[in-house]
C-alpha cells in the first residue's frame, strides 16, 4: 500500500475529469486524475459527435476524449489507471482509496464519476451501440432526419426525447410497457397532440434486427396474457429513455445526494456538503447531461477547488 499526497485529486475521466485536470495542471496544482473502470467516459462508446464546439466536421468519441486526456497531460495533469472504492471525508484531508490498496491524500477533491443509462438488458443493445443504439436523442438524433425511430419509456424524460425527435425524424414510435404514460399530463398532451408520434401502450421489446445498424425492433404486446401478440416496427434509430444512474454509490454517507443519487452541489458553484470536496459532470446534472455542460463544470469545479485552496493558505 502506497500513500500518495495530492492538492488536487480529481475521481472520473470524461469530458468533466479531464477539463478539470486542465484547469488544475494550468494552475499549477499538479492534479492527479483516476481513470475509473471506463477511461474517456461514455462518450468513449459513441461514433460521431457533431455538437461538441471546435469540432466543425464532427470528430469520433474516443478520438475527442484521447484529446482531452492528451492535454490535461501536457499542462501536467498526473494520469492513473485506478477506481476509487473507499472514501473518507470526515476530515481534512481526504482519505480516498484505490482498487489495488493505495491511498490518495487529497487537500481537495473534485467527483466527475458520470452517470450510467439504464438500459433493457438486450444482448442486441450492446450488439447494436452505436449503430442505431443510443441512449442520448440531442446527441445522436441529428443523423436520424427524416428517418423511423423508436423511443422507450413512458416518463417525462421519454416523452422530451420523442418531442425532440419528432422535429428530425419521419415518425417516432413511443415504446411503453404500460397502458398508460407517466409523464405529466403537459407531456402527454404534448406527444398525443404530435402527428408524427405514435405510442404503442402494453408493448414489450424482446429484439432488435438489422444487416450492419438497426433495421427494426422485435415487440410483444400483451406480455404473458392470452392475448399476447407479436409484432415487428420498421426503424433505425432506437433510444433508450428509462432513466440514468449516477455513479455515486462509494460517496454515500459523505456527500448530499438527492433522491435519484445525483450529487448536490452548491449551484452556481460546484460545492459539495462537503467543504473542500465539489462534483462536476453527469454525477451531479441529472438534466442537460451533455458532453459540452460537463465540460464547463469541470473547469468550475477545478477553479472552486484553486480558490478554495488559496482561502485555507494552501495553495
Amino acid at each position: 500500500m502506497e500513500e500518495i499526497k495530492t492538492k488536487v485529486l480529481v475521481i472520473g475521466s470524461g469530458p468533466a475529469g479531464c477539463t478539470a485536470g486542465i484547469y488544475a495542471s494550468r494552475a499549477n496544482l499538479k492534479p492527479i486524475l483516476l481513470e475509473g473502470e471506463q477511461p474517456g467516459g461514455q462518450l468513449t462508446q459513441t461514433t460521431d459527435i457533431e455538437n461538441f464546439p471546435g469540432y466543425p466536421d464532427g470528430v469520433q468519441g474516443m478520438q475527442m476524449m484521447n484529446e482531452l486526456r492528451d492535454q490535461a497531460i501536457r499542462f501536467g495533469t498526473e494520469i492513473k489507471s485506478r477506481t476509487i472504492v473507499k472514501v473518507d471525508f470526515s476530515s481534512r484531508p481526504f482519505r480516498c482509496e484505490d482498487d489495488r490498496g493505495d491511498i490518495y491524500i487529497a487537500e481537495t477533491v473534485i467527483i466527475c464519476t458520470g452517470a450510467s443509462a439504464k438500459y433493457l438488458g438486450l444482448p442486441d443493445e450492446t450488439k447494436y451501440m452505436g449503430l442505431g443504439v443510443s441512449a442520448c436523442a440531442t446527441c445522436d438524433g441529428f443523423f436520424y432526419r427524416n428517418r423511423n425511430v423508436a423511443v422507450v419509456g413512458g416518463g417525462d424524460t421519454a416523452c422530451e426525447e420523442a418531442l425532440y425527435l419528432s422535429t428530425l425524424a419521419k415518425k417516432v414510435y413511443m415504446i411503453v410497457r404500460k397502458d398508460y404514460l407517466r409523464a405529466s399530463n403537459v407531456m402527454k398532451k404534448r406527444v398525443e397532440e404530435r402527428e408524427n408520434i405514435e405510442i404503442l401502450y402494453r408493448c414489450n421489446t424482446v429484439g432488435l434486427f438489422g444487416e450492419e445498424g438497426v433495421e427494426g425492433a422485435h415487440l410483444v404486446r400483451d406480455k404473458g396474457t392470452d392475448h399476447e401478440e407479436n409484432l415487428d416496427i420498421s426503424i433505425d434509430g432506437f433510444f433508450l429513455a428509462i432513466g440514468h444512474k449516477p455513479n455515486t454509490d462509494v460517496f454515500k454517507g459523505f456527500v448530499e445526494l438527492d433522491d435519484q443519487g445525483y450529487i448536490r452541489t452548491a449551484a452556481p458553484c460546484t460545492s459539495t456538503n462537503v467543504p473542500g470536496v465539489f462534483a462536476a459532470g453527469d454525477c451531479a446534472d441529472p438534466i442537460y447531461r451533455q458532453a459540452v455542460t460537463s465540460a464547463g463544470t469541470g473547469c468550475r469545479a477545478a477553479m472552486d477547488a484553486e480558490r478554495y485552496l488559496m482561502d485555507h493558505n494552501e495553495f
